[in-house]
């Protein structure tokens, strides 16, 4: 995913800091729960109880117009809890319980639930649903809808497998609109960041029937828009729905301005960026930052039509793109080995020479959040942390400030490749007759599997790079379904795959990094890192009780992780860079949004700039 679906994405495991009263807790049995609008994991809740909006959206912005937007996805469903290829925007047809706000870390304002609460002992989450709740059809919103989502979920094969609803027990239905949900552990902020992100499904419409298939007929949902006609391998329109029963309530006020919003299928990038410059669809987001150098120099942009703006959004960090070394596979279980393919990398070459130099390595596996990246040396705070495992870790660790190798970006360069070579040879990997081979004679080969023709570009001159170090390869090319079926049996040397996380990380770290997701078929852990170190720095970072504690188990974490040499980073996540055609207002305030930007719910249609615009002059 730049994690896709729901990349898109996941989100942050603290432990719940009970010193701010923003959650009024309540004991189970014969103490009943006392509901509060939001909560908040560290610090105060911006918003207090009874306000009117988000100070980032224009709660008068205007209702109509059409939002046309295109997806290289080539979706096959409708379903939000399946194994295959949802629809873009599918999400905006139902409602969730909660809404996660782009300017506070850590806070929850209720969404399809207008009350939270939580018991004493923080086992037990109370929910209360919004009365005046109901789905398309009239019908009401229930404890019985919420309890049937989310046993559909926790059965589901894809998302069981991330883990992202283990922590709840059972759920107990208290009420036609109240419920609890029975924690295995105490509450964390990364188990509320799910329940934002999953819509909760009707149970009287699934009713016999199985929402985890694949399907292309539109369902019945509850949220601010309906699908109004879908065409797979073509398009998907959506409506809104005129009398949305969340329209005015203070999450939502000012946002859903689109009467309509359109997602057309363009299979490969450059075909697309042709159709958005001829005006086929309004808004494209850039990721191959050679286009966005030199590609949108035309008249249009020229004469104000087209705009280029980059938001730079703290809710995704880390490492956009990595390759990652199938530790799996007996050949890569050698640090030494790992080690030496990473050095091999010239990245200042490959940015010099194939991305105009615009890019920036990520230095960490949580770059862009500074508190979180290991700099230096370990201090006092990490120590204590690592100091328990000295004898497991490389002595490295404590003694030398971790860097990656650095080029002048011109051409061969010579030293790291010859500290390759000797890591190689330590590790039982020699060159005879050209060619690296093991004492038993057999050759060192790594084949990376790739759906995407971009990874070529990075591949091809790395691939030249190691047969200087005697090592054969090469690209195996497949497409999409065959790629996911690979992935989900490891059967794979390496593969370029994107590597960011939302801020803080806490929700990631286990799916991304633990022993136990190495070994799952829907896994983030493509590497197959399976470290009782790393395990135990998952842990203390998920009981953290502070930012500062959070933090501080992040940087040993992230420490262990780059000196065990799992993936190669490539370059950090950079800005969301939109181009659009200027036919939208946008809110005044929208730079509050520090974490993610209000587009595209909070922008809206604005006929006056929208009538300038003359396509195809």
């Amino acid at each position: 995913m730049r994690k896709s679906a729901f990349k898109s994405r996941l989100p942050y495991l603290v432990w719940l800091n009970f010193a701010t009263a923003l959650f009024v807790t309540a004991s189970f049995g014969d103490v009943e729960p006392t509901y509060q609008h939001g909560i908040s994991f560290f610090g105060e809740l911006k918003y207090p109880a009874g306000f009117s909006h988000f100070d980032y959206i224009n709660p008068d912005a205007p209702k109509g117009g059409a939002l046309v937007q295109s997806t290289q996805s080539d979706f096959n469903t409708l379903s939000v809890i399946t194994d295959f290829v949802a629809a873009p925007g599918v999400n905006w047809i139902y409602d969730s319980l909660v809404s996660h706000r782009s300017e506070e870390i850590g806070s929850f304002y209720g969404g399809l639930a207008d009350g939270l609460s939580v018991a004493d002992d923080k086992r037990t989450l109370f929910i209360r649903l919004h009365p005046r709740a109901r789905w398309h059809d009239g019908v009401p919103i229930t404890a019985r809808d919420v309890k049937f989502t989310l046993d559909s979920i926790q059965s589901s094969i894809r998302f069981r497998g991330y883990g992202f609803f283990s922590w709840v027990r059972s759920v107990e239905i208290l009420g036609e609109r109240e419920l609890a949900f029975r924690l295995a552990s105490e509450l964390t902020v990364s188990n509320l960041f799910p329940l934002s992100w999953f819509p909760i499904m009707p149970a009287h419409y699934w009713e016999g029937r199985d929402p985890t298939r694949a399907f292309l007929e539109p369902p019945l949902g509850s949220g601010p828009y309906r699908v109004a006609e879908v065409k797979q391998g073509r398009y998907i329109r959506y409506e809104r729905v005129p009398d949305y029963w969340g329209r005015d309530i203070p999450v939502n006020k000012g946002r859903f301005n689109f009467d309509q919003i359109q997602y057309h299928v363009y299979r490969d990038a450059t075909v697309a960026r042709e159709a958005f410059r001829k005006g086929l669809f309004d808004t494209w987001i850039e990721r191959d930052i050679r286009y966005w150098a030199t590609g949108y120099d035309i008249p249009a942009r020229d004469k104000g039509w087209l705009v280029m703006d980059e938001f730079d959004e703290r809710e995704e960090i880390g490492i956009r793109r990595v390759i990652a070394l199938n530790t799996r596979r007996d050949k890569f279980k050698d640090p030494r080995v790992r080690e030496a393919l990473m050095l091999a990398l010239d990245y200042e070459w490959e940015n010099r020479v194939l991305h105009g130099g615009l890019l920036d390595r990520a230095l960490s596996y949580f770059s862009g959040e500074p508190s979180l990246e290991a700099r230096g040396l370990p201090d006092e705070d990490e120590l204590a942390l690592l100091e328990p495992f000295r004898d497991q870790l490389p002595q490295r660790v404590f003694t030398e400030v971790f860097e990656l190798p650095r080029s002048t970006g011109m051409g061969l360069n010579r030293a790291p490749l010859e500290r390759a070579r000797a890591l190689l040879g330590e590790a039982g990997w020699n060159v005879k007759n050209g060619v690296l081979v093991n004492s038993a004679g057999e050759p060192f080969e790594i084949r990376f599997l790739s759906m995407d023709g971009t990874d070529q570009r990075t591949l091809l001159p790395f691939l030249e790079t190691l047969k200087l170090l005697g090592i054969s390869g090469g690209i195996r090319r497949v497409e999409a379904a065959q790629f996911v079926n690979l992935r989900k049996k490891f059967d794979y040397d390496a593969i370029v795959t994107d590597h960011d996380t939302l801020s803080p990380p806490m929700a990631f770290l286990s799916t991304f990094f633990h022993s136990k997701s190495a070994s799952e078929t829907q896994t983030f852990n493509v590497a197959g890192i399976a470290d009782p170190v790393v395990d135990a720095l998952i842990a203390e970072a998920i009981k953290a009780t502070t930012l500062e504690e959070m933090a501080t188990a992040c940087r040993a974490l992230d420490r262990v992780l780059l000196w065990g040499f799992y993936q190669i980073p490539l370059d950090a996540i950079a800005p969301f860079r939109i181009i659009y055609w200027n036919k939208f207002g946008r809110p005044e305030r929208e730079d509050l949004a520090v974490y993610k930007s209000p587009f595209p719910d909070g922008w809206w249609y604005d006929d006056t700039k929208a009538a300038r615009i003359a396509i195809g002059q």
